[in-house]
């Protein structure tokens, strides 16, 4: 039986919201995981701390429509809301964000619907992190679904530091006083100049061990001479 490819339009209640945005968390995490394995054997590094997924409250879904002027109804959430579900990705260092992102756009049944890069192009607030929103198959019985994804790449300083904005902002429902909005806006130019330095000293560790590797090398071809010359 041949499956004919569907939309999100077709989803028209809550428990098909359900299914289908976790089924797109779960594809997520095991296209995240083979990326992870593949880092592991082939570059015996892994770029990737920690992923998390989730998929939004009813509740936070209707906030969200009010807020910008739509009735709470499943088609609404499904027309305007992009990340009903959203997935996470914590790396390292600032360039292994690209290398992922670069890595996601690069498969073939994906479909990147929009960027926003907010590294190069911090909020006021200071908050830092690359969203990509995809549509990502997700295999019914019937049918494939291409479902939207919001997915967040930062890294652990970065998410850090939004993880504690967010806390703070959401006690003053939105509203801070402007001393704290101006210290966390420090706090992120902070986390900035951290991750760009542990990602120089990164760097320097790679250098050196690359150096010691050839040093190595080079002493180990000497024996060899000495050995065939002897």
């Amino acid at each position: 039986m041949e499956l004919k490819v569907g939309s999100e339009a077709e989803i028209s209640t809550w428990e098909e919201v359900t299914l289908v945005y976790n089924a797109a968390l779960r594809q997520m995490d095991t296209r995240i995981g083979i990326l992870i394995d593949e880092f592991q054997q082939v570059h015996r590094y892994n770029p990737i701390e920690h992923t998390k997924g989730r998929v939004k409250t009813p509740e936070s879904i209707v906030k969200k429509l009010k807020r910008h002027g739509y009735d709470a109804t499943i088609e609404n959430m499904i027309k305007y809301v992009n990340d009903i579900a959203g997935f996470r990705v914590i790396c390292s260092f600032t360039p292994d964000i690209y290398k992922i992102a670069e890595m996601i756009s690069n498969q073939s049944d994906i479909k990147v619907i929009a960027v926003k890069d907010y590294i190069q192009y911090p909020k006021d607030t200071g908050y830092r992190s690359y969203h990509m929103v995809i549509a990502i198959p997700v295999f019914l019985s019937d049918r494939i679904i291409d479902t939207r994804l919001e997915l967040q790449i930062r890294t652990v300083a970065m998410d850090f530091w939004a993880s504690l904005e967010h806390k703070i902002r959401y006690k003053f429902e939105g509203n801070a006083p402007g001393h704290i909005s101006k210290d966390l806006l420090e706090c992120s130019h902070m986390v900035s100049a951290l991750d760009e330095r542990m990602m120089e000293l990164n760097e320097e560790i790679r250098a050196v061990m690359e150096n010691e590797g050839e040093s190595a090398q080079e002493e180990t071809a000497e024996k060899e001479t000495e050995t065939v010359a002897t």
